[in-house]
């Protein structure tokens, strides 16, 4: 997989919805406390479906969690759309004792790819929250011994995070998924950033990390051995990042020693940002420079190839770059050895062999 949390949001052309996490005939919260079918607010405050106060004016959160607009979409946990800054709720709309929550590393696809300690986390999670295509990726009696799974469409991180923190804050213990590892081009920094927005603390949900095997790491074992040496990620996603900032980053690395690891290469509405960092390899490093390229690390659609810097401008167009690829660019001292990529630690200056 290419990102580690890593299906890039910007490809999205679906906006955030909660439709697939709920039916309309569901009378249990989305937090496992259970609701009045009829429930509704009044003049004076009710209680919330999961421990929070609701007043007149207020939009009844599912999570106990008031929104704070009325007209806004907000998300079924109070969280507020993409398009707003504010959070949907605080820690002081919650009665009940937080629960634990922990950001969980899947790896890089399939079960067996997975921690053990990441499997213990989420067998222990009642709640389990993700990106749809991650949740996919759960082993079946994961998914058939959770409570609930709340699950959304691309471009959703923000309020599926905020949904996450609101069962927590209802007195859940909730798991947020991801791909790889939950910090690298993942969810624990938000997670972490939105709790805090909402007035709480980390020791006060128990909150926890749980490492999973980077797309970086797993496509590198695919490849042989190129990353022994000092590497780099870098990542060509524009959506959160500016691509000025992106291409200085690649100035500043491609010039140097490092092997580099591209995330998020290639996609539809962004081809230039792809073939901007082809020019910017290529002027500073050899155009025979190894590149091996992983399409789909350990799921259903893996595919690998060994290729050379001067050639990856073409491939830009080919399948086995997208969104879930990740391209591994050699060092001044890589080569390919019956077809694997090696990278010299540097025994060979002090010992003979």
């Amino acid at each position: 997989m290419s990102t580690d949390d890593t299906a890039d949001t910007a490809e999205a052309s679906t906006t955030e919805t909660n439709a697939d996490a709920s039916t309309a005939g569901d009378s249990a919260s989305k937090c496992g406390a259970t609701a009045e079918a009829e429930a509704s607010t009044t003049e004076t405050d009710s209680a919330s479906k999961c421990g929070g106060a609701t007043t007149e004016s207020e939009s009844e959160s599912k999570c106990g969690a008031s929104s704070s607009d009325s007209s806004s979409s907000g998300s079924s946990c109070g969280a507020s759309s993409d398009d707003e800054e504010e959070v949907g709720s605080t820690v002081e709309d919650f009665d009940a004792e937080p629960g634990t929550l922990v950001t969980v590393g899947l790896g890089p696809g399939k079960p067996e790819g997975m921690t053990a300690r990441a499997k213990a986390a989420l067998a222990d999670a009642e709640h389990i929250v993700g990106y749809r295509t991650y949740v996919d990726l759960l082993p079946d009696d994961i998914v058939a011994e959770a409570d609930d799974i709340y699950s959304t469409p691309m471009c959703g991180e923000v309020s599926r995070t905020e949904e996450a923190i609101d069962r927590t804050l209802a007195g859940n213990d909730v798991a947020i998924i991801g791909s790889g590892d939950p910090n690298v081009y993942a969810l624990s920094g938000l997670a972490l950033e939105i709790l805090e927005s909402k007035g709480g603390s980390a020791e006060a949900v128990d909150f926890e990390v749980v490492p999973g095997v980077p797309a970086a790491q797993s496509c590198g074992a695919r490849l042989g051995a190129p990353l022994v040496n000092d590497t780099v990620s870098v990542s060509l996603s524009d959506h959160l990042t500016p691509m000025a900032e992106i291409e200085s980053r690649l100035e500043a690395v491609a010039g140097e020693g490092f092997t580099i690891a591209i995330y998020n290469p290639w996609s539809r509405k962004r081809r230039e940002n792809f073939q901007t960092c082809c020019e910017i390899l290529l002027e500073h490093r050899d155009p025979d420079t190894p590149i091996g390229i992983v399409h789909g690390a350990s799921r259903d659609d893996e595919e690998t190839m060994l290729t050379d810097l001067e050639t990856l401008p073409e491939l830009g167009e080919e399948d086995i770059i997208d969104m879930t690829t990740t391209i591994i660019v050699g060092n001044e001292d890589t080569y390919v050895f019956e077809d694997r990529m090696v990278t010299p630690r540097g025994y060979e200056t002090k010992y003979d062999y």
